[in-house]
């Protein structure tokens, strides 16, 4: 009988890879191969183009890329979502060339860290190291999001899914879009997962990140990225023409717009509540470590204070009406991350009805949304493939 369930498992794991190679066999140029029908008519569904704006988010505790893609109204709706294959390292950011960690925080991708000659069926770089990473002279390259299901630091996926990613990105470039963020986290930053791993010695780290993480989740727009005093801050506006945000440096003085400020606020206090909550029933115990996040880092219109890089996560301060859903603001290098797979091969697409609807924030209007990125001209050398002569990686 043993031999027999041998057998057995060994023709079932033969007709897999077999349905994996017909796949691969069907695609004649995998750099020009289009998305799925399926995923286009979602695209439709929800009033998008194949070339509207892209943004992804990765979380590697549940092991998913995510694609969003933005609406005609400048808000984006997750349009598909990918198993990571393989992710090396634990939970917690990159620090060291070998360390064989998958960073953690926000890269920009632009065009040019699209790989289409990888020795990885295709990949793309995150740009790590950023400006965050280098403030804390973090160090590492090649950093990606590829096929071919191996990783020592990147975020792998199969072969058919890559495809497909790749495709986002390529059709959104083409589109006009000069650079799409990525955001990478441990884990969804809900109250639960947070008390969870309140005592990971990468928890203040995470709390700023969540600051992002909650920008978007509230505006349903790429938060405006910047780095100063060592840390990530987002949505601020610098108050004059002449500041800059040097991640080493002060935080210049910035503006937070009020329906943006009023929001979160709002979503602060609910978070607080089931944090404790959530600690609670761990441990019987209170606890709110996010009890005085509103009332850290520069306010707005104030001159800031510098802090080390271990303090508390700066509440935002910064951000035009609705900040423009461009990533380019961090100068990344280019290192990139791995994202997530789908399993089966295929894209798990979320319908237009279980997507939830961004909060509603007082004074918000069309002008505060920021618009997609406009289409590129239509010129000869636009119908030419803009890939550059890539190294193998």
């Amino acid at each position: 009988m043993k031999g027999w369930h041998r057998l057995l498992m060994i023709s079932g794991m033969c007709f897999t890879l077999a349905a994996c190679n017909d796949t691969l066999s069907s695609v004649s140029n995998k750099v020009e191969h289009p998305l799925p029908t399926k995923v286009v008519s979602r695209m439709q569904a929800y009033g998008m183009t194949e070339q509207s704006p892209i943004m992804m988010r990765i979380f590697k505790e549940e092991n998913l890329l995510e694609i969003w893609k933005a609406k005609s109204s400048g808000r984006y709706e997750k349009i598909a979502e990918y198993e990571i294959c393989k992710w090396s390292g634990a939970l917690g950011p990159k620090r060291q060339e070998g360390d064989r960690q998958a960073p953690e925080g926000f890269y920009t991708v632009s065009r040019h860290q699209m790989n289409p000659n990888s020795s990885y069926y295709l990949s793309f770089n995150l740009g790590y190291p950023n400006k965050f990473d280098r403030s804390h002279g973090r160090t590492g390259s090649n950093l990606m999001v590829h096929g071919a299901c191996s990783s020592a630091g990147c975020y792998s996926m199969s072969d058919e899914n890559v495809l497909e990613i790749y495709a986002f990105a390529r059709e959104a470039f083409r589109g006009g879009q000069d650079a799409f963020q990525v955001q990478a986290f441990p884990f969804r930053m809900t109250a639960e997962n947070m008390a969870r791993n309140r005592d990971n010695p990468n928890y203040e780290f995470w709390k700023m990140l969540k600051v992002g993480y909650d920008h978007f989740e509230l505006t349903k727009t790429p938060p405006k990225v910047d780095v100063c005093e060592q840390k990530y801050v987002f949505n601020r506006m610098a108050t004059t023409n002449d500041a800059v945000f040097d991640a080493r440096a002060q935080c210049p003085q910035t503006t937070t717009p009020q329906s943006l400020e009023v929001a979160y606020s709002s979503y602060v206090q609910a978070y607080e509540k089931a944090y404790d909550d959530a600690v609670r029933k761990l441990t019987g115990k209170s606890s709110s470590p996010f009890s005085s996040l509103m009332g850290t880092g520069p306010k707005a219109g104030t001159a800031p204070v510098a802090a080390p890089a271990s303090s508390a996560v700066e509440t935002p301060a910064q951000a035009p009406t609705l900040p423009q859903p461009s990533p380019t603001t961090l100068d990344m290098e280019t290192e990139v991350i791995p994202a997530p797979a789908p399993q089966a091969g295929a894209a798990s697409i979320p319908t237009p009805e279980a997507s939830p609807a961004p909060v509603p924030m007082p004074s918000d209007n069309a002008a505060a949304a920021p618009a997609p990125a406009p289409a590129m001209q239509q010129t000869a050398e636009a119908d030419k493939p803009f890939w550059n002569l890539w190294s193998r990686n």
